[in-house]
């Protein structure tokens, strides 16, 4: 009787043999599929930079309306950038997403936004009747916005200054200067809500917004102490009060937007007065604590 090497049973093969196959095919299916992997920055850093081209969007789209004399509109998207420019470095921070680009990329988009759509702005509505001598306030107002940017950028690569200047920002922020020049745009778009014609001339007068516009380009170079409010403390018994003021300004900001748009400005140029005397304070208080160091040691 001759052997079968291949198995005891006709056919040629083992039964351990026959499903060995089998199982390895059904391995083969379970394993997990492969997924590609794409080499590039995440989104947590790609969100900050998409939120500051919304803001340069919403800055070009201002001087478009302002070529349309939609002035109206073109300070509402002036307004618009100066919010995101609010966030995109806060969600930057937030989703750990900072970065030497990002932070480049939001300096010539404020540039655009707050020096040259604001003076473009003032240069439509008023001051393109003095000619030439007209363009002048512009031109001072957006070069005076690319000096205070990039000494802005030049201090983040000195040496830290003292804790007391944490809270406090070097001449009036980008943001809050280009607000403070459509101040005029603001009383003539109210003026005219309330058909007061000789408010509404006033705030088209060229020496009226020349003068505004190159006293804004001077505080954005000052070295004044402007209040930052980004470790701003509100104390305990100011929290209800501040709340109920929040609310009231946004139902006006909502009813007559001009008007709250033109009080912000004035309010916040009434502020820095006592931004100043804050600075002082806390600088005088951290001079002493110097000396009284110096005479224990």
């Amino acid at each position: 009787m001759s052997e079968n090497p291949a198995g005891d049973r006709p056919g040629g093969a083992s039964p351990e043999t026959r499903i060995w196959p089998v199982r390895r095919k059904r391995r083969r299916l379970r394993r997990p599929a492969h997924r590609p992997r794409f080499k590039g920055p995440s989104f947590n850093r790609v969100l900050p930079n998409l939120l500051t081209m919304l803001g340069l969007c919403a800055g070009l789209t201002g001087m478009r309306f302002g070529l349309d004399g939609q002035f109206d509109a073109a300070v509402i998207a002036i307004a618009v950038a100066a919010v995101i420019d609010g966030l995109d470095g806060r969600i930057a921070r937030l989703l750990k997403g900072t970065s030497r680009f990002g932070a480049e990329f939001d300096s010539l988009a404020d540039f655009l936004c707050f020096g040259v759509a604001p003076s473009f702005l003032l240069y439509v509505w008023s001051l393109h009747r003095f000619g030439g001598a007209g363009f002048i306030p512009s031109l001072i107002f957006a070069v005076c916005m690319a000096l205070r940017l990039a000494r802005f950028n030049a201090s983040l690569d000195a040496t830290p200054a003292p804790k007391y200047t944490a809270g406090f920002f070097t001449g009036v922020p980008a943001p809050a200067g280009a607000l403070l020049a459509l101040f005029p745009i603001f009383v003539g778009l109210e003026a005219r809500s309330l058909d007061l014609p000789w408010l509404e001339h006033l705030a088209h007068a060229p020496p009226i917004v020349a003068l505004v516009l190159i006293g804004t380009a001077l505080l954005l170079v000052s070295t004044l102490p402007v209040w930052s409010f980004k470790n701003f403390k509100v104390p305990a018994p100011a929290v209800l009060p501040l709340l109920l003021g929040t609310g009231v300004y946004a139902a006006i900001l909502l009813a007559e937007p001009w008007a709250a748009f033109a009080a912000a400005g004035v309010i916040y140029a009434g502020m820095l007065p006592f931004s100043i005397r804050s600075f002082r304070s806390l600088r005088e208080e951290a001079e002493a604590m110097r000396v009284e160091e110096d005479d224990d040691s």
